[in-house]
């Protein structure tokens, strides 16, 4: 009998890595999709097929208990989220109700349905915000800095609490910044990549940024969803932080993007205040030597081999689209 999995966000960038992985394994993938007029399906529209999608939402209990009965999973994997931080200070109430609260409904959902399954959280860096060490870890204490980071740590705090209250197989996954050329073009790995190609192809004059200097530890999507199917396939629940280990600035990014077309970013990268955040978090780097030991988990892809990867993807397709 092969393994059910249920995967809640599995039309975004990591929903779509996991379900590929899975099914690689072999397992019998479930997505909870919210009912839209027009869903978007691009990250996952070459497995569609292979997929077996139960309509619900992270913020209707009933969904989700009957998502649970349906699927039957061995395993369920909580991605869904308001997850820009961007975004959740204009939308900070519905950022708490869908990235604290649904996380609460989903861990609820499975302790009334199927209390054996196995459960992932998707927590966040963002949860550190005003770091009080560096590099961050497992014990770090948490100082968030938005909204966002805010209704993290209750989602995170939650999954513990159902772990240590009703004895749940429940992981939280403390990750990283990982991106991918399946990333929105909302985030600044893709707002910059994506600018990069359209300027180089004669398409955008300009690339509109906020802070260069913030640091961060990214790393390639591709290789974070592994860390989450390790972390359920191990004896105990634990908490895991995932990260590469370096930090690099928002300026190298934009660097390296604009050199791999051959562009020097300094004549179209234009410092507009509107994209400072209300509260920023200045650096993040964290220190995945727990999961690297207990895991068995692995970095394969680098830095300058992701933002490259990004920028000829993002050629590709806009080349593809004026053709």
């Amino acid at each position: 009998m092969s393994k059910k999995a249920l995967i809640t966000g599995i039309t975004g960038q990591d929903g779509s890595y996991l379900a590929e992985l899975l099914l690689s394994k072999g397992y019998k993938v479930y997505g909870l999709r919210r009912r839209t007029s027009s869903p978007i399906m691009e990250n996952i529209e070459h497995i569609a097929n292979e997929i077996e999608f139960i309509d619900g939402d992270l913020l209707d209990q009933g969904s989700l208990v009957n998502a649970v009965r349906v699927s039957n999973p061995d395993e369920v994997y909580n991605l869904a989220a308001q997850s820009f931080v961007g975004t959740s200070w204009v939308q900070p109430v519905l950022t708490g109700e869908t990235t604290a609260i649904g996380v609460t409904n989903m861990l609820e959902a499975i302790r009334q349905v199927k209390p054996e399954a196995k459960f992932y959280q998707a927590s966040s860096s963002e949860m550190f915000g005003k770091v009080v060490e560096t590099p961050q870890k497992e014990t770090t204490p948490f100082y968030p800095r938005s909204p966002y980071g805010v209704a993290k740590v209750y989602g995170h705090w939650i999954t513990v609490n159902y772990r240590e209250s009703y004895n749940m197989f429940a992981c939280s996954g403390i990750l990283f910044n990982h991106e991918s050329p399946r990333r929105g073009v909302e985030f600044v790995t893709r707002k910059v990549t994506n600018a990069a190609a359209r300027i180089k192809l004669g398409l955008q004059k300009e690339l509109r940024m906020g802070n260069l200097d913030a640091k961060r530890d990214w790393g390639f999507a591709g290789d974070y969803v592994k860390a989450m199917w390790l972390m359920l396939q191990q004896e105990t629940p634990d908490d895991y932080v995932i990260s590469t280990g370096e930090t690099h600035t928002v300026q190298e990014l934009v660097e390296i993007a604009f050199g791999h077309v051959g562009l020097s970013w300094r004549d179209y990268v234009v410092i507009d205040p509107k994209f400072v955040r209300p509260a920023e978090v200045d650096l993040l780097l964290g220190d995945h030597t727990k999961a690297k030991e207990k895991l068995g988990w692995k970095l394969e892809v680098g830095f300058e081999q992701l933002v490259t990867m990004m920028v000829e993807s993002d050629l590709k397709r806009i080349e593809k689209s004026i053709k």
